[in-house]
């Protein structure tokens, strides 16, 4: 592959397994040799490999060393070939599957990929291990957390159990790496309970271990589970890492559980952490979704350093309450200190302008997106056009629909239906349900905001030829969910719901409420309180 590699002082202790099967897999690859001539230094991971080792480590200081640093030389260098080998198979050709496997291979077991549909590296990754497996080479442990990293990332829960039951079988030990992406693979894929046990297995436990388990609980938003864990973690006086509170910080923030939240805002200021820029990113999103935007705001002023998402969090911050004004603000102060902003900068500042209303401030919005060579997607024109909608524009909104680039999606009709309702505009409500019902056949909201628009302009009879259809189709409303924090810890409800412990104590209260809005207010009383106080 190069010549440097001809001149390597390579010797039994040196050569390792992973550079065996490398070899293998190279002389695979016909087009490989004419690939790497071709191709520019800059960009190829083993060129750059070779150009730093030559740099750093000559060959006559290579022949002196130790054969510990030699090794590790090679490793690295290794490292870089399977990179540059999984991008050339990505752009040229699979490996060839017709090669008859070794007699060692066929006694072991064969794994066969399911729900792997990604077309990255990962996926060459991973067929380069079922190449490497099938013709009996052992693999070495990181390719192992690569390829298991890539069922977790595409929820192969099948693929990722053989391979699980591979390394029973070939009488792995569970060390830290293996132990915590078999963890990362059963979180990601919903399996907590095999997550949990993998976990208790471990035989020994370090801040990434204990930091993979809490993520996957966390993921799944189990909050309780999570400050159980946590509370472990720090009982064995395993110290946390910025991950950990990253973690931590967004299982409050899918909860909203503002209490907890600051608890760990307080912690990890005391551990040093308040300097990271993710955290400080993660804390912005837990505050303003959470109801404290004030906070999120702090947060934000005492970055030294804002990167892109930080300026995005804060925008979005703005978003979530119709602080439309200070979100356009942000917009303009990130393009003043050369901040490039992307399609969620833009994303946010749009959804603001929709909720209050500022029409030709959203227009002017989406026109700078396009003087930035930042391309919109269906999220964009989804806020764009119900933005239009809101302000009565229906025709303008229609207008832009059909200049859209891109196919418009059962959102976009959705919220046009829901504008022609309010407006009581028939005729597009018609259009718009009949476009979204062609999407999405079985959506009963359709339905009903077509009976709703119907009975806002008294066609009562297409009202009930609406409902019968329902009926026919089986088709029934799903019950919208909220929730509340109350003594740090959540209530989820819906309408009618009357499953809480305290739901008379809560109807009694509100029905008080009820009566004291109703009845009418004597200002006279508190007239004359005034005037003898």
């Amino acid at each position: 592959m190069h010549k440097f590699l001809l001149h390597l002082p390579i010797n039994r202790r040196a050569v390792s397994k992973c550079y065996y099967a490398t070899n293998q897999v190279v002389s695979k690859f016909t087009t490989f040799p004419s690939l790497r001539r071709s191709r520019k230094l800059e960009g190829s991971g083993v060129d750059t490999a070779l150009r730093i080792l030559d740099l750093l480590i000559p060959q006559k200081v290579l022949q002196k060393v130790k054969d510990e640093v030699q090794e590790s030389c090679h490793h690295r260098l290794i490292k870089a070939c399977m990179q540059d080998i999984l991008e050339t198979q990505s752009r040229h050709s699979k490996i060839n599957k017709q090669t008859t496997p070794s007699k060692s291979a066929r006694q072991t077991t064969r794994l066969t990929p399911t729900k792997v549909h990604s077309s990255s590296a990962k996926e060459d990754a991973f067929f380069l291990f079922l190449e490497l497996h099938e013709r009996g080479i052992s693999v070495d442990l990181s390719i192992l957390c690569s390829v298991m990293s890539t069922c977790a990332d595409t929820a192969a829960i099948n693929t990722g159990v053989q391979l699980h039951t591979l390394l029973v079988k070939i009488g792995c030990d569970l060390s830290i790496p293996i132990g915590s992406s078999l963890i990362s693979l059963y979180a990601k894929c919903g399996k907590l309970d095999e997550a949990y046990q993998v976990f208790q297995m471990l035989p020994t436990r370090n801040t990434i271990s204990w930091t993979a388990i809490i993520a996957g609980f966390a993921q799944n938003g189990r909050v309780e589970t999570c400050l159980y864990l946590f509370v472990l973690m720090r009982r064995s006086m395993t110290k946390p890492n910025d991950f950990t509170f990253a973690s931590l910080l967004a299982v409050c923030t899918s909860s909203a559980c503002l209490g907890i939240g600051r608890s760990f805002h307080g912690l990890e200021i005391k551990m040093g952490f308040d300097m990271y820029v993710h955290i400080s990113n993660a804390l912005i999103s837990m505050y303003a979704k959470c109801g404290s935007i004030a906070d999120a705001q702090y947060v934000f002023d005492e970055i030294s350093q804002r990167d892109l998402i930080s300026w995005n969090s804060m925008i979005f911050g703005y978003s979530q309450y119709g602080l439309a004004e200070q979100a356009l603000n942000l917009l303009n102060e990130m393009i003043k200190e050369d901040v490039k902003p992307d399609a969620i900068s833009f994303l946010g500042v749009l959804s603001s302008c929709r909720h209050v209303g500022l029409v030709e401030e959203g227009r002017r919005c989406f026109s700078l997106m396009l003087d930035c060579d930042v391309k919109p997607d269906l999220d964009h024109y989804s806020c764009i056009i119900d933005l239009l909608g809101r302000a009565g524009l229906l025709n303008e909104a229609l207008d832009l629909i059909a200049r859209m680039p891109i196919p418009p999606n059962a959102v976009i009709w959705g919220s046009l239906l829901s504008s022609a309702r309010v407006h009581g505009n028939v005729w597009v409500g018609i259009r718009a349900a009949e476009s979204r019902l062609f999407l999405e056949p079985g959506c009963a909201a359709t339905y009903v905001q077509l009976a709703n628009l119907y009975a806002s302009t008294g066609s009562w009879d297409q009202v009930a030829n609406v409902r019968k259809l329902m009926k026919e189709r089986g088709l029934k409303t799903s019950p919208g969910y909220s929730w509340i924090e109350v003594g740090n810890k959540v209530y989820i409800f819906k309408a009618e719901d009357r499953s809480n412990k305290q739901a008379n104590e809560i109807l009694a209260v509100l029905g008080c409420l009820q009566c004291q809005m109703d009845c009418p207010r004597d200002l006279s009383i508190f007239e004359q309180l005034q005037i003898t106080g």
